[in-house]
């Protein structure tokens, strides 16, 4: 049942990350243009998936640390799954793909898939912090 909560909770993050996408495209790049609309965009993801990552614990149950680290990593390897997948039935280059991993123009994207990997050991460690 975890496996399938997991899914949930990411399928929400990645359409977070779309709406992020559809914000930064038509409203932070016309409006700040490069580098800052990129880095503002990337902050946002970034609070957003903490944000969904401390909402989901308690539903998630995940308790133990190892669990915390495993369902970081799972989000991750979906998210790298996805963009590759996609990326390819784009028709883009490996090339193409791997640009998205640098830091050029103010691109976090390589910083979100880290913050994707650590959120729900960071927020679990916050929520043991606050209670």
């Amino acid at each position: 049942m975890l496996v399938v909560k997991a899914l949930v909770i990411w399928f929400l993050i990645l359409m977070l990350a779309i709406s992020n996408g559809v914000l930064r495209e038509s409203v932070l790049l016309p409006t700040l243009g490069l580098p800052s609309g990129m880095i503002v965009s990337g902050l946002v993801l970034c609070a957003l998936i903490l944000i969904v990552s401390y909402l989901a614990l308690p539903w998630l149950a995940v308790h133990k640390r190892k669990q915390q680290w495993a369902l970081g990593l799972f989000w991750l390897f979906l998210t790298l799954g996805f963009e590759f997948s996609f990326a390819a039935l784009q028709g883009q280059s490996l090339v193409e793909v791997l640009a998205a991993y640098t830091f050029t123009d103010g691109n976090l994207w390589p910083v979100v898939l880290v913050v994707t990997a650590l959120a729900p050991r960071l927020m679990a460690r916050l929520r043991e912090r606050r209670e």
